[in-house]
This record gives structure tokens, sequence and C-alpha cells, in this order.
């Protein structure tokens, strides 16, 4: 790459400093944000935090028509591994998909805007930041030697697949479970988050698990395997809701009894709720990756060798530190798992 480690580094260092200023005013202000959420909720995520959405023939321009057919999915952790050395951004094959972004300008990206600690807006500076942020960030740099080419659009949980069937963006990044179902539209890279599926009840609340929760409400964001999975435990009422932020409105409402989702969504609600705790082990194994529309198979490998380095820099390391270091000590980076061809 043309930009230098040492270069990259103070510029992670810088912007992390910058986020651990703002980050008072991310929980300070996130129950407001919430609330204000649910009230203007519709179906689009960038309409209730009254954000501009990108337009959405620009990624669909340069997209082909046709996607790639679905391949095999015995390994559903399996993606497409990356082509020799990561290439700069003066160096990016000619006709391929990164060149074709770096030359319009910008990384067109789905993300969320109301996850506290992976995607949020902070309400003081009004950016987004998070975990998932700061690894599109990273890709960024990779195409442009500027972390800061990205044009967001706020999706939820339930858009995630049609924005990339679409076109509509390059990448999605939103605490997204790779599974074979979701191979068969899209493409994932690979895995660089493990997460788990817990349950956040109220501070007084007596149960220890998911198990505990017969006869009550839990809710969980439509078009997710969370709430599919709440069909595998019988008593429980599922409640379904646009987004984990409205989940968590009803919560706070006496709506629902209980929120289910990955640990790391419900860490950054118990963090806002004084009232909310997390509890049980994980019932389900979340491994996420970033979204890539099916045809771009360029386009994920080459996210692949980006997160390849960042595991072997530190970055990735210093980017769970800052968002997600309250969930213990930053562990090993997951362990891609290569294989899969077009």
């Amino acid at each position: 790459m043309t930009t230098t480690l040492a270069t990259t580094d103070r510029s992670v260092r810088n912007r992390r400093a910058g986020a651990r200023r703002r980050r008072t005013g991310v929980v300070a202000t996130a129950l407001a944000a919430a609330l204000a959420l649910a009230a203007c909720s519709g179906p689009s995520g960038a309409d209730d935090l009254r954000l501009t959405e990108a337009p959405q023939d620009e990624a669909a321009q340069e997209a082909p028509a046709a996607p790639a057919a679905p391949a095999e999915c015995a390994d559903p952790l399996a993606s497409y591994a990356p082509e020799g050395a990561l290439p700069g951004p003066d160096a990016l094959p000619g006709g391929s998909t990164m060149a074709a972004i770096r030359d319009r300008g910008s990384l067109v990206v789905g993300v969320s805007a109301d996850t506290l600690l992976m995607g949020a807006r902070n309400s003081l500076s009004g950016q987004i930041e998070g975990f998932d942020i700061d690894v599109l960030h990273e890709i960024s740099r990779a195409i442009f030697g500027d972390p800061d080419r990205l044009q967001f659009r706020v999706i939820t949980s339930g858009q995630r697949l049609e924005v990339l069937e679409n076109g509509e963006v390059d990448l999605v990044a939103r605490a997204f479970t790779i599974n074979c179902e979701r191979w068969e539209s899209i493409a994932f890279s690979a895995e660089y988050y493990h997460a788990g599926q817990k349950v956040l009840v109220t501070r007084d609340s007596t149960a220890s698990g998911i198990a505990d929760l017969e006869g009550q409400r839990v809710c969980a964001p439509e078009g997710t395997t969370t709430l599919t999975r709440l069909e595998q435990f019988s008593g429980i009422e599922p409640v379904p809701a646009t987004t984990h932020t409205q989940c968590l409105v009803l919560f706070q409402q006496g709506k629902v009894d209980a929120i289910t989702g990955d640990d790391t969504i419900l860490a950054g609600f118990a963090a806002q709720d004084p009232y909310a705790k997390v509890v049980g082990e994980a019932i389900s194994d979340e491994p996420y990756g970033i979204g890539v529309p099916a045809q771009n198979v360029d386009m994920v490998r080459f996210v692949n060798g980006v997160l390849e380095q960042m595991k072997a820099d530190g970055r990735w390391a210093a980017i769970y530190g800052e968002w997600l270091g309250g969930l213990g000590p930053a562990p090993t980076p997951p362990t891609a798992v290569y294989g899969r061809t077009p």
C-alpha cells in the first residue's frame, strides 16, 4: 500500500482519541435518540435518523446486471482467498470493482446508525462510529489511501440482503451473520468477529438465560437469525420490531419483557440503561462477515486481504479495544477460512 504502516497507526490512534472524547455524548443521549427513532421509524433506517441516503443508483451503475450463480455451501465460513499481495490505491487492477469504486470517489456502505458500539450516530458530532464502522474505514484506506471516503446508507437488519442484491451499496457491515442461506444471494468476506446470541432483561429479573423466559414477551428485529431462533424455545412470545433500538424502546416502556440479540448489541444497550443487564451463556454462534454483491468476487478477495493485514498488524485489536473492550480483553481474531471458488 502507498500509505505507510506508521502513518496508518497514527491515523487510527488519532481517530480513536477523537472517538473517546465523543463517547460521553453517545451514551448520555442514547435513550433520547432511541425514543426519537421509535417515533419516526419507517421502512428506511435513514429516515429515522434524518440522514441523507446514498443515491441508490450510484453503486448500481457499476454493478453487473446478473449475479453469479450460487455456490455450494459445505462450509458457510469459507470465503474467497486473497490473490497475492494487497495492491495499493495506485495499483488496483484495471477493470476491477475496486478500481471502479476508486474512480467514483467513494465507497458506498450499508450500516446501522443505532447500534451502540458497532454502528451508531454520535449525537454530538453527528458522525456514525463503532467497531463495524472502523473496519469500513480501513477498507476505504486500502482503496483510496484515505479512511474517510465512505458514503453511508443507513439500513435496517431486514434490508441488508436487498441493498446488496439490488446493487445499491458496495458493502454491508451491520452485525451480519454468515450462513448458507445468505450465500445463495450474496457473498461474504471471511469472518471478522465472532458474536453469540444472549438476552437482556431488567436488573431485578431472576432469569439466568433465555430458557427462563417461558410465558414472556421477547423482542428481536425482523429479518434476523435472532428472531428465527426464538422459535426453538416453547412458551416464549416473539415480538418482532424493525430494529434493535425499537426493541429497546418497547423494553423501556414495559411492552416486552426482554430483548434477545448478539452480545455486542446487548452490551451497548446495557451501557445506556442502568436498569438492564445481559444474562446467560450464548445460545448461538454468530460469525460476522462483510456482505458483498455476489458477482463482485474480486472485491471479496480484496476485503479479505485488508482483514488479514488488520489482524496481523494490530489494527483489529486496537479497534476491538476501543469499542468492545467492555466485553473483556481483545480475543484472538477469527481465523479466516478460504477455499470457496466462483
